[in-house]
């Protein structure tokens, strides 16, 4: 197997590339401009998700093979995770082409792609494309995190000695469109009440790492987010500095079996987190007893 680095470097070329289709189809400059938008459990899945998602794997398998390495993909899990997917290999590449479908759709420019490699259920290396803003954000477990234009790349670091800001004064960004009754009510109670609307867990994280938001919270109602919405952003982050648990603290877990991030999570930028996790956990509480 190639070391990491050479792991890495090829997974930066797939991504830019992977962000390159997206934009022709988003700019309307692809051969076929078409998105072909259809449903699936009421989530939009357009051309561009498939296209881009036998791109990533085409050049991921060409590169690296299938020897050492499992491949699971939003748009092909159904025929891919099966139990021999899970147990052949300690290695999985968990892909998500078009995070952020109907941000895409309806033109809001956030999308991302994202792409992870889990090992042993946990992410040694991710790339995260914002193709809108140019921008690739990508990391290795205990190497930190950096992000690249097409010109120049730099590390990225957030600053956990800032303590101007109050827990009051925190921004949390926000979902567009997965709301549901019980995070509602979890968001009117939080002691901070800036709020920053975004589309895509890939976006969502980026704003915390430009520092232009402080949390994200996902609390999952009938459906969750799923590994391939979560892998990459949350190695990103907590390379940076940042951290990404469920409320109790506890790492998340990834390749298990079931592809749904269940229950509660928090992302932020460090600061407050256990005061946050604590907080939340009072709320949920207080819900529950109504």
């Amino acid at each position: 197997m190639k070391d990491l680095q050479e792991i890495l470097a090829i997974a930066r070329a797939v991504g830019w590339g992977a962000a390159e289709i997206l934009q022709s189809y988003y700019h309307g400059t692809a051969t076929d401009s078409n998105l072909n938008v259809q449903y699936k459990q009421n989530e939009p899945v357009t051309i561009a998700d498939i296209t881009v998602s036998q791109y990533i794997l085409q050049k991921l398998q060409a590169a690296l093979g299938q020897e050492d390495f499992a491949y699971v993909s939003e748009e092909t899990y159904k025929s891919e995770l099966s139990e021999d997917t899970k147990t052949k290999t300690d290695w999985v590449w968990i892909i998500d082409p078009l995070d952020g479908t109907r941000g895409f759709i309806e033109k809001t420019g956030d999308y991302a792609v994202h792409i992870a490699l889990v090992k042993e259920h946990r992410p040694v290396l991710a790339v995260v494309a914002i193709p809108e803003a140019e921008k690739l954000y990508f990391a290795i477990k205990d190497s930190g995190t950096f992000v690249e234009t097409r010109n120049n790349s730099n590390v990225l670091q957030l600053s956990l000695n800032n303590t101007t800001k109050s827990l009051e004064d925190l921004k949390i960004v926000v979902s567009r469109s997965h709301r549901n009754q019980k995070l509602n009510y979890l968001l009117e109670k939080l002691p901070c009440q800036q709020q920053k609307s975004v589309g895509s867990v890939g976006c969502k994280i980026a704003t915390i790492l430009e520092q232009q938001a402080d949390l994200y919270i996902s609390l999952s109602g009938t459906s969750a987010p799923k590994d391939w919405d979560i892998a990459a952003p949350e190695l990103i982050l907590t390379e940076a500095g940042g951290q990404f648990t469920h409320f109790d603290g506890s790492p998340l877990q990834y390749n298990t079996g079931d592809i749904n991030q269940w229950g509660g999570l928090l992302a932020s930028n460090g600061h407050y987190h256990t005061e946050l996790c604590q907080k939340i956990a009072k709320i949920l509480v207080q819900f529950d007893e109504m």
